[in-house]
């Protein structure tokens, strides 16, 4: 019991999130350590595609907090230079290793309803060291044991956003509206 508490507590901290120390039989988190993270940016040149599976996040399905994390050098691309350029010139991922988003449901999850909810999470959204407040929508689904949420949501981010520079030589190749797909799924954590 001291080490699934203190292994939690690690957990929550890489995360950046206050809780007691000790979580009831009837834990009201639910967590991922492999959320699929992708995003895509349609240029006139060439498409630009990554994958990440690495993302890590936490719901507190009490009050509806929600805090994710992913390391930018966890995506992956079809050619390695793409990667190389992604990590070095534009996101400066040795500067900015992570991006996050910590927030709010605006409305309640319904953990009575297993059909798919439509909700919309309000809070801050972290790239390249930049913050920007955020309305993002989300599907999610409750299992009928409620042991599970599934989570899928798409949203756009805007380059000039969160101050990532494309060199005026490159705007053929890569776009400044980029759209991300969040693919989780969440576990109740168990003591």
């Amino acid at each position: 019991m001291i080490m699934r508490v203190t292994l939690l507590s690690v957990f929550f901290f890489i995360l950046g999130i206050s809780v007691p120390f000790s979580i009831s039989a009837q834990s009201s988190y639910y967590q991922t350590t492999n959320a699929g993270i992708s995003f895509f940016s349609s240029a006139p040149v060439e498409d630009i595609e990554a994958i990440s599976k690495s993302g890590i996040s936490v719901l507190n399905s009490k009050n509806g907090s929600v805090s994710f994390k992913v390391k930018v050098r966890s995506f992956e691309f079809e050619k390695g230079l793409m990667q190389e350029h992604f990590n070095e010139n534009y996101m400066e991922s040795e500067e900015y290793p992570d991006a996050s988003l910590k927030g709010n449901f605006v409305e309640m999850i319904d953990f009575n309803d297993t059909e798919v909810q439509k909700l919309m999470l309000r809070g801050t959204l972290n790239i390249h060291g930049v913050s920007k407040e955020r309305e993002i929508p989300v599907m999610l689904r409750v299992s009928k044991d409620k042991e599970t949420i599934m989570l899928k949501s798409e949203f756009d981010v805007l380059c000039k956003d969160h101050k990532i520079k494309i060199p005026k030589l490159l705007w053929e190749n890569i776009a400044e509206v980029i759209m991300v797909n969040v693919n989780l799924e969440y576990k109740i954590i168990k003591e």
